[in-house]
């Protein structure tokens, strides 16, 4: 797994410039002010809300965001439902621009954002309440130890929410896509194959829901808004991406769903 795929210069500047020159005042940012900025994932905010919702998060949950990027999802567990969230990421340009977006929300007392390898978490046995990532495993080739990790870091009763798209029952997929420009940096696994590893790591199935229809997103890059966090990280290589993510999704090459799991 490597961040150099997502690495950005002077992205924090970049997002704020771009979120100016939206009309939006950057001194008094709100969570739906950075909706389309800081979401970068199939589905943006809504299907943010959505894995809220069948995880049932409230206040006072210890969640770790795994893979999670801008900070998007997590300052929305803490401001909309009351959670503290801490968010690890291989990439540092996204933490550095994640902090920045926390600290302008006023959120960096429930939102901390921290470098880290998804494969090797730096928190002791049972830290947290929740383990919660969207689309941040499609990189990793070792996906048992990943869920593995997320089971050592849960306390028992913790719950693991997830959305991942997955491999459809027609391969291999089209590239590229928004995290690989080939088949080198991307391990996608069928719906069926994820249920029994992460059951393999320890874990209760609570819910599975496919999210193909509610994730897939424009099939070109004409209606992305300039400020987007698509548009600002993928640049001109978007309308590509968008154009493959809508073959895989219509040939069935590609699936997306979330899920609910407990450790016991």
């Amino acid at each position: 797994m490597s961040a150099s795929h997502w690495e950005r210069e002077h992205l924090a500047e970049s997002i704020l410039a771009a979120l100016t020159a939206a009309g939006k005042d950057i001194d008094t940012l709100t969570v739906d002010d950075l909706a389309v900025t800081d979401q970068f994932h199939g589905g943006g905010k809504p299907a943010t809300l959505r894995l809220a919702r069948l995880l049932g998060a409230r206040a006072g949950m210890r969640v770790l965001d795994v893979g999670g990027g801008l900070g998007g999802p997590a300052r929305t567990l803490a401001a909309e439902f009351g959670c503290q969230v801490t968010v690890v990421d291989l990439t540092e340009s996204f933490v550095r621009a994640g902090r920045e977006l926390t600290a302008r929300l006023r959120l960096a007392g429930r939102v901390s954002h921290h470098v880290g390898n998804a494969l090797d978490l730096q928190f002791p046995p049972g830290a947290f309440d929740v383990v919660w990532t969207q689309n941040s495993g499609m990189n990793i080739a070792d996906k048992e130890r990943l869920y593995a990790g997320f089971h050592r870091v849960l306390r028992p009763g913790g719950l693991l929410a997830l959305q991942e798209p997955m491999a459809g029952p027609v391969q291999p997929p089209v590239f590229p896509l928004m995290w690989a420009r080939d088949a080198s940096t991307s391990f996608l696994r069928p719906p069926e194959a994820m249920r029994a590893l992460i059951a393999r790591a320890g874990f209760v199935e609570r819910a599975w829901q496919d999210v193909t229809a509610e994730t897939a997103g424009p099939a070109t890059a004409e209606s992305v808004p300039a400020h987007s966090a698509q548009r600002l990280i993928m640049g001109d290589a978007l309308d590509a991406i968008l154009r493959a993510n809508h073959v895989n999704r219509a040939e069935g090459r590609m699936v997306s769903s979330q899920a609910l799991f407990e450790r016991p």
